[in-house]
């Protein structure tokens, strides 16, 4: 029997996991070099798979974990944007879909990815962010603007965002996991998890849901403001920042509490 050319092998590889047994054996019993690379690379998808398949089960614990006391529609919870200097607070809410925590693999491949977004870069976000919003997972949003924050302060208003996003879920939540607070004021009972966005992943997607909307609102602000280069920090303090606002004075979505834009505001430099 002729041997199958190592391109066609390199594609079938390429295409797993998981792969047909039988062409796993074909590569085993192939002498070529070319084909024992290919079942090296092969058998490296085939532990990666199942890697990254633990690390899913692995990230249920906590959803599994209120299913078993009888919850049914288990929220996490996640907000973005407690530090910068301007621009909004947002909270994401994400309820995942009941058939992920029957089975992981159920799980769209395109959201395997799912982690604490700050461990992501900007364009895995907006591709986790697009199979999110094209899932059958329930998701809320809650936005807490910048004068918001100045009256309410940064701490209220980030649980104002939370609650926001959770009465924003098309399903009412039953159960929430909460990254990192104790969140007063719920209806439901809550479980807080610290690091949540990388041990929960109903927390992750909400914190993917929250970077990425409060993202889009900062390059929105970018088109407004200009001369504040919002779309490149989203509204930190960094270096570049603060010298627009020394030179430009602050804006309107500039959170005039926070120092260092408490001292303008003090001056009256621009009617906020």
């Amino acid at each position: 029997m002729a041997a199958v050319p190592l391109k066609r092998l390199q594609a079938q590889v390429a295409s797993g996991p998981p792969y047909d047994p039988r062409f796993i054996e074909r590569l085993t019993t192939d002498p070529r070099a070319g084909a024992q690379k290919l079942l090296a690379t092969a058998h490296r998808k085939i532990d990666q798979a199942e890697t990254a398949k633990q690390r899913l089960i692995n990230m249920l614990e906590f959803e599994r974990g209120g299913e078993a006391q009888g919850f049914k529609a288990i929220a996490g919870v996640d907000e973005a944007g407690r530090g910068p200097l301007a621009g909004p607070v947002v909270a994401g809410a994400v309820i995942l879909h009941p058939d992920v925590l029957a089975d992981p693999q159920s799980l769209a491949p395109a959201l395997h990815t799912l982690n604490d977004s700050k461990q992501l870069t900007e364009s895995q976000r907006e591709t986790l962010y697009k199979a999110l919003m094209q899932s059958p997972h329930a998701y809320g949003v809650g936005i807490v603007e910048a004068h918001e924050i100045d009256r309410l302060g940064i701490q209220q208003a980030n649980f104002s965002a939370m609650h926001r996003a959770i009465e924003a879920l098309p399903t009412p939540a039953d159960y929430l996991l909460i990254d990192g607070y104790n969140l007063p004021g719920t209806n439901q009972p809550a479980l807080r998890i610290i690091k949540g966005d990388a041990r929960a992943l109903s927390i992750a997607a909400a914190s993917i849901i929250a970077k990425v909307t409060r993202d889009r609102i900062m390059i929105d602000m970018d088109k407004q403001y200009p001369q504040y280069g919002f779309a490149q920090h989203k509204g930190y303090g960094t270096a570049t920042h603060i010298a627009a606002i020394a030179e430009n004075g602050p804006c309107p979505i500039h959170r005039k509490t926070f120092a260092p834009i408490a001292q303008y505001t003090k001056q009256n430099e621009f009617s906020l």
